[in-house]
């Protein structure tokens, strides 16, 4: 997707963030002097009603509860286009997902987290509204007056609770899903405390308390693993009944729980904090007047290190993660150094780091990189190794063949994969688990020969990206069976 100059009045900066049903704009109200997010609904689901109509109802949500912890909406219109957007409050400091990528949070910062988030869906229940999607990507982190603040924001599965009160639509994220939701059985605020049961796990323990693979998964979950007994005790008591699999076990309200959390950690001499510090400096060129041009996503060749942006050779499918999507064009944007290795019947190569491993034919290691790469949409870079049998092995209309391997921010596993339009068919999918991993698996046939891509979900906020191109099927599978991460 280009990049507008302005949505509304307010002048575009740069994207935030895509999914399947929208795209979330950075902006700047030049009239109030102030940044802002805005969230637009995809052109491809403009026409569906149901979907224009959710997209609608969050801000209408959202809009409902005055609370310092749920992310407020500022202003709501239409694009020419017809498309509704929503104006909402920008976080600075980026979601949950983008902090436990640097490390833990410390006890005290975790609790207060856990606090404010609670807090957030209260104000919500209040006004009659669950949120049904409580998971790290969906807390956002703010800077007010100097502090950061988390807020609950993403009402996309958010439904008002005369209506979840009967039976609803099954969604949510797995690992974090309550198991009535998961079985699409009538909801009350009980269903929210569990996913925050899950949440605040996963912020006292380092990790989250389930790995399921799927929806059906979580309508049956057994006890989570014990966690660290160095925590003060009754923090582990508080959180395993707010997930009890049987709503009727949880505490009478997310009020109690954050209560008895509270005083669970009240005497240990580090569990007091006001919340995580900022660790994403001010952008101080942002609120400068104007639209700033965001620079494209740029796709190189394997092989080559342009100077300038080079625009994508074709557009991909809407409905996908936007962020997922252009890793999927792969090799190009690693840049880096490549050369010519052809002694050994197998090549096996390693990116930079040591972090990632693959081991191709020795047609495949014409060309290769294994510098760090910077996914769309992130400032910060990660291992990432490629190999091709020429530079341009992911285009279609070469013929090469190759295999892109990188790792990625991601707490959950996309809905859909970038298509392969010179492929017929949507693909045949396939969700696993492979050492206590989750993954899914698409594959192409008739392309000619064969792409096939990978997503793993290797670490609570950690995504493997496998692609591989090849004329013979077995070879691809072989290739992609060997990749392997190292001390993650």
């Amino acid at each position: 997707m280009s990049t507008p100059s302005r949505l509304g009045r307010y002048a575009v900066r740069r994207r935030i963030g895509a999914g399947g049903f929208a795209t979330v704009w950075l902006a700047y109200d030049e009239e109030l002097d102030s940044l802002v997010a805005v969230k637009v609904l995809a052109d491809n689901w403009s026409e569906d009603h149901h979907v224009r109509q959710r997209f609608v109802e969050e801000g209408r949500f959202l809009r409902k509860v005055e609370s310092p912890h749920v992310v407020p909406v500022y202003d709501a219109g239409q694009l020419e286009d017809g498309r509704p957007y929503l104006v909402m409050a920008y976080a600075d400091q980026g979601n949950l997902v983008d902090r436990l990528d640097l490390s833990q949070l410390p006890l005290g910062q975790a609790i207060a987290v856990v606090r404010q988030v609670g807090s957030g869906l209260q104000a919500l229940h209040q006004r009659g509204v669950l949120h049904r999607d409580v998971k790290p990507a969906n807390v956002l982190f703010r800077t007010v007056d100097g502090e950061v603040r988390a807020m609950v924001g993403d009402l996309g599965l958010g439904k008002a609770m005369e209506a979840s009160s009967r039976l609803t639509m099954i969604g949510g994220t797995p690992s974090y899903v309550s198991p009535e939701q998961a079985r699409g059985e009538p909801l009350d605020e009980r269903s929210d405390q569990y996913s925050l049961g899950a949440l605040a796990y996963l912020l006292v323990g380092g990790r989250p308390p389930y790995s399921h693979a799927s929806i059906a998964a979580a309508t049956s979950p057994l006890p989570p693993a014990p966690l660290d007994p160095r925590l003060p005790a009754g923090v582990e008591a508080a959180i395993v009944r707010a997930m009890a699999p049987a709503r009727e076990d949880r505490w009478p309200t997310i009020a109690t729980f954050l209560s008895v959390l509270g005083e669970a950690v009240a005497d240990h001499p580090h569990a007091h904090a006001d919340g995580p510090e900022a660790w994403i400096p001010a952008d101080p060129e942002l609120t400068q007047p104007g639209p700033r041009p965001s620079t494209p996503y740029t796709m190189p060749q394997l092989g080559s290190q342009p100077e300038e942006p080079v625009p994508p050779r074709r557009r991909w499918p809407r409905l996908v993660v936007a962020m997922l999507a252009a890793v999927a064009l792969v090799a190009g944007a690693l840049g880096g150094v490549f050369v010519a290795r052809r002694t050994a019947p197998d090549a096996s190569m390693s990116d930079a780091s040591g972090a990632l491993s693959v081991t191709v034919p020795r047609a495949w290691d014409a060309v290769r990189s294994t510098k760090t790469w910077k996914p769309p949409g992130q400032d910060s870079r990660f291992p990432a190794l490629a190999a091709g049998s020429v530079s341009a092995w992911t285009d279609p209309e070469e013929e090469g063949e190759g295999v892109f391997v990188g790792l990625m921010p991601g707490d959950g596993l996309p809905t859909t994969v970038p298509g392969h339009p010179e492929c017929p068919g949507d693909g045949t999918r396939t969700d696993d688990v492979r050492d206590g991993d989750p993954l899914v698996t698409v594959v192409w046939t008739g392309c000619p020969g064969v792409v096939v891509e990978r997503v793993v979900q290797v670490t609570p906020s950690r995504l493997l990206w496998v692609q591989v191109r090849s004329t013979s099927q077995a070879e691809a599978y072989r290739v992609l069976d060997s990749v392997r991460t190292h001390g993650i």
